[in-house]
């Protein structure tokens, strides 16, 4: 297991993208789930970033796991921000048109659509968000 620290700011959203791609390299990850976990990353770390510890800001901890059956990456989030559990939120209406679907929400949709696991625990004072991606090869 890897873990990173930082900050929770939109402006490192690159850092945590870099640290868990170093990892994803050496699994030799799809391009495929590569473009999904860096979409994941940058909705999860933003929501952070901007909602977590508004008007303050705050640290977030990212890490990121390696399960070997199937083989995977596991994601997990934490910060001790505002308790907050994205999955809650209803999905939007995809079948209405952008001017017509109520703004917000479409990015956790993406993220659970996209990930082959994710859930949500509020543990100690600390939100923790889990996602996990399979390391399928493309055909």
């Amino acid at each position: 297991m890897k873990e990173l620290t930082l900050e929770a700011a939109v402006e490192n959203i690159h850092k945590v993208t870099e640290f868990v791609n170093a990892e994803l390299d050496q699994l030799n990850c799809p391009k495929k789930a590569r473009f999904q976990i860096d979409v994941a990353i940058d909705e999860l770390f933003g929501n952070i970033a901007k909602y977590a510890y508004n008007p303050r800001t705050g640290q977030a901890t990212v890490r990121v796991e390696v399960v070997r059956e199937p083989l995977s990456v596991e994601i997990t989030f934490i910060d001790d921000g505002k308790a907050y559990n994205p999955l809650e939120k209803t999905d939007p209406d995809v079948s209405l048109s952008a001017e017509e679907r109520e703004i917000g929400g479409l990015g956790i949709y993406m993220v659970k659509k996209s990930m082959d696991a994710i859930r949500y625990q509020y543990e100690n004072g600390k939100n923790i968000l889990r996602i996990k991606k399979h390391m399928l090869k493309e055909k």
